[in-house]
């Protein structure tokens, strides 16, 4: 008879999650995340980021249940069965965007996002933007309020906002999507490859500043933003067999 798994029981600063953490944690035992063989987060998609990088290289799997708002990677909540619901739940694995954001007379700030990286203007006047692929120029000037660069899985977040595209997890595609771009009026951004290297050079940045930021991680006053996709950072979800991130992203396509 297989043992049950070791639950570490993390919850949001919401009085929903924390009932629900001491529902659990009385049913189920509760361990230190240090020794647990799968993380349950409590809460909503937010939530779900933050223990995400909380535990950034442990390799432990999360499993998350909405307790919050929006619960995009989150299951659904129920307290019965979850030792059960856990042993069958399907893996996605998810890999952060490394992003390097240089700033004059600073030492270079390296950061992960799970989500996006996304540079925005800092004052009224609109950004200017020079972008590179893999070193070659593709657009000499960006004028807008700014620019980001998701994963799949944030591609369903800010992204999707921005009006960019949602992109399937096995897709191997990184959207890059501007934000109120004013010239040129008609480029709607791009598809990449997952395995390039993207470049943001700040024009004329004394006088149009410009913050880089990286989930959690804001530079500001950047010259220079380079980013590209950490592929020796893991990260592993667990889902309801009926409910994965790979459905959920498709099924988003077609929400009306």
């Amino acid at each position: 008879m297989t043992a049950a798994p070791r639950l570490a029981i993390l919850a949001a600063q919401n009085e929903t999650a924390r009932a629900a953490q001491e529902a659990l944690a009385t049913r189920y035992g509760a361990a230190a995340p240090e020794k647990a063989d799968v993380i349950v987060a409590l809460g909503g998609d937010g939530f779900m980021l933050e223990t995400l990088h909380r535990f950034l290289g442990r390799g432990t799997p999360v499993y998350g249940m909405n307790r919050g708002s929006v619960g995009f990677l989150m299951n659904d909540y129920r307290e019965e069965d979850l030792p059960e619901r856990i042993a069958a739940a399907q893996a996605a694995t998810l890999h952060p965007l490394r992003m390097r954001a240089l700033a004059n007379g600073r030492d270079p700030v390296e950061a992960l996002a799970i989500n996006e990286v996304s540079l925005l203007r800092e004052s009224r006047q609109a950004a200017k933007i020079r972008i590179l692929v893999d070193g070659k120029e593709r657009l000499p000037e960006l004028i807008c309020d700014g620019i980001l660069i998701s994963t799949p899985a944030g591609s369903t977040a800010y992204n999707l906002s921005a009006h960019g595209p949602i992109v399937p997890l096995g897709a191997n595609l990184l959207p890059l999507t501007p934000i109120s771009a004013f010239r040129p009026r008609r480029w709607r951004g791009a598809l990449l490859p997952a395995d390039v290297e993207v470049v943001f050079e700040i024009l004329e940045r004394d006088k149009r500043p410009t913050a880089a930021v990286a989930d959690y991680t804001e530079v500001r006053d950047v010259s220079r933003v380079e980013v590209r996709e950490a592929r020796d950072v893991s990260l592993t979800l667990l889902f309801d067999p009926d409910h994965g991130l790979s459905e959920r992203i498709i099924a988003e396509q077609f929400t009306v």
